[in-house]
């Protein structure tokens, strides 16, 4: 079974004591199967929102202790800050991140929050998909009064917790603990002091919008009720307010579904919402933690603006999404710390594509039989793809070319992605290989351990005899990519385009090597004879594209 992941993200209502921080944060990183990602505390709100990962039941018991530890050091009697709040632990919502479901999610919530509600005496109400009842799910809903409040509501019967009794905790106040997709946490720099104004800009933006007034009114419906203007962006919620550690006023928004509204849609919103009101928007800040792809997008975005080429590498996507947005206007940012894929991957500094061309080609060279050729015969491949999408992105940047730089920019995203599956494929020979030697070091005592290891080997070397197959089938693709820039590319890289066509060639025959001695070592020869008949016919095939491609380079020089 695959490993199940959730995300946690609880809000904690101490911004500025940084050893009540450490105290609560140490509770998580004590529990065993539980990765820390990212502590952001704020002066202003004296909110500190922290960001932690792991299987379901380890993360629960580190929300759990987290919760319980926040309640013994916050007191929420003294308390006072620029954003909503209703307890120490304000709200903790459980994200799914992979191979889990919201309902195995919400299932988690609410074991967490009975027990926070039992063990702990603090008024517990569930939110957005744990919500138990339609009004509760969402969050400012449920926070409506904030902790002033919060004791008349509790002797509401309409207001009675989900978890724990419906007894004011004076000290604790009461924690919102829900399930709900990956939200992103997110404010926009105004060049104004004035909350007044950043909230107009707030209530432009946000999904709920403002109360419909005329003539100085609020317009009522036939019921009584108060119309509402909607905003522009869907699943979004915003305010605006005064941040005076950095003396400017923000918006202030979560966007909660950013494939509704994404990250960089939200922002190009608001300078247009910001300009029409007669202010600018110097940058943006982001709190916690975002998915790689928000970043991704939002280079794209901004290049096809430009009308420039979005085949570029994830490096310089997210440099240019950093820089359109402003992300370090107010501190550095680093995406190795805010994107939630990066602070996940584990630093392996024996990885293959880690390391510089010096290394590999010493690592190579070293009396190890790994990397081989089958890696090397990979990353000749991804060579072959990268030549193809640099003549791409040359010609689509070619002065004269301008209405041709869509056609040039999907070239070079189809050759960045085979780029990117190749890259991988390098690591991944060896890693097969390693695979093969792994099952040759199993016991061999009896019977039984002589069958199991016997299995071993033949799945390892099936999974050996596949990888360069793919290598195979990935760099083939790769063919129409640098045959189209040789015929159409920019003619001063014609032969860079002829040159990727070589390097895909001599991946190929490399693979195609490693894929028949590799097969020799099956038992299932019928299995052993399909994976070298398909080998063979990738091969004289390549033979062709390549024959055709120098042809026409010969044409083009």
């Amino acid at each position: 079974m695959q490993q199940q992941l959730i995300e946690c993200v609880p809000n904690f209502s101490e911004g500025c004591n940084l050893e009540i921080i450490q105290q609560i944060t140490a509770e998580i990183e004590k529990v065993a199967g539980v990765k820390l990602l990212d502590v952001d505390p704020g002066k202003a709100t004296n909110r500190t929102v922290v960001t932690f990962v792991g299987e379901p039941e380890p993360v629960i018991e580190a929300a759990f202790q987290a919760i319980k530890k926040a309640s013994e050091l916050i007191d929420m009697s003294k308390h006072s800050g620029e954003h909503p709040r209703m307890g120490s632990t304000d709200v903790c919502p459980l994200i799914p991140v992979s191979n889990i479901s919201m309902e195995e999610t919400v299932a988690y919530a609410k074991k967490l929050g009975k027990r926070v509600g039992e063990e702990l005496n603090i008024p517990v109400y569930l939110y957005e998909s744990a919500a138990q009842k339609e009004e509760r799910k969402n969050l400012a809903n449920i926070r409506s009064g904030e902790y002033e409040g919060l004791a008349d509501k509790l002797k509401d019967a309409n207001w009675a917790p989900d978890f724990g009794k419906a007894e004011f905790n004076k000290r604790s106040g009461a924690t919102v603990i829900g399930a709900r997709d990956f939200l992103v946490a997110y404010n926009v720099n105004l060049n104004t002091t004035s909350t007044r104004r950043a909230n107009s800009v707030a209530f432009d933006l946000r999904e709920n919008g403002r109360v419909k007034e005329e003539n100085g009114k609020k317009v009522l419906d036939a019921n009584g009720q108060e119309v509402r203007e909607p905003g522009l962006l869907k699943s979004v919620k915003a305010i605006g307010w005064f941040i005076e550690e950095y003396g400017i006023a923000q918006i202030s928004m979560n966007l909660t579904n950013i494939n509704i509204t994404p990250l960089h849609i939200a922002f190009d919103t608001a300078v247009e919402r910001a300009h029409a009101r007669g202010m600018r928007v110097t940058g943006s800040e982001l709190v916690g933690l975002l998915p790689l792809q928000c970043l991704l997008d939002a280079g794209k975005y901004f290049l096809q603006k430009q009308k420039r080429s979005i085949g570029v590498g994830d490096a310089e996507l997210i440099r240019i999404a950093i820089k359109s947005m402003g992300l370090d206007e107010l501190a550095p940012f680093d995406p190795q710390k805010k994107i939630i894929e990066y602070v996940l991957a584990e630093t392996n500094p024996k990885k293959l594509v880690n390391m510089n061309l010096v290394d590999f080609a010493n690592e190579t060279a070293s009396e190890s039989p790994a990397p081989g050729g089958g890696s090397i015969s990979a990353y000749l491949g991804a060579l072959g793809a990268s030549l193809g999408s640099m003549v791409a992105n040359l010609s689509s940047h070619k002065k004269g070319w301008d209405d041709q730089w869509e056609y040039f920019s999907d070239w070079a995203v189809k050759g960045q992605s085979l780029k990117d599956e190749l890259l991988k494929l390098v690591d991944e020979d060896t890693n097969s290989f390693n695979k093969i030697m792994e099952a040759f070091a199993l016991p061999k005592n009896n019977d039984e351990e002589k069958a199991k290891r016997s299995e071993a080997i033949q799945a390892a070397t099936l999974y050996a005899t596949q990888i360069p197959l793919q290598t195979m089938q990935v760099c083939y693709a790769g063919f129409p990519l640098v045959k189209e820039m040789v015929e159409k590319g920019n003619p001063n890289s014609v032969t860079d385009a002829a040159v990727g066509a070589l390097c895909l060639r001599s991946a190929i025959y490399g693979a195609c090597l490693n894929v028949k001695i590799n097969a020799s070592g099956l038992k299932d020869k019928i299995m052993a004879e399909k994976l070298v008949s398909e080998a063979d016919d990738i091969l004289t095939k390549t033979l062709q594209e390549e024959q055709a491609i120098l042809e026409l380079t010969k044409e083009k020089m």
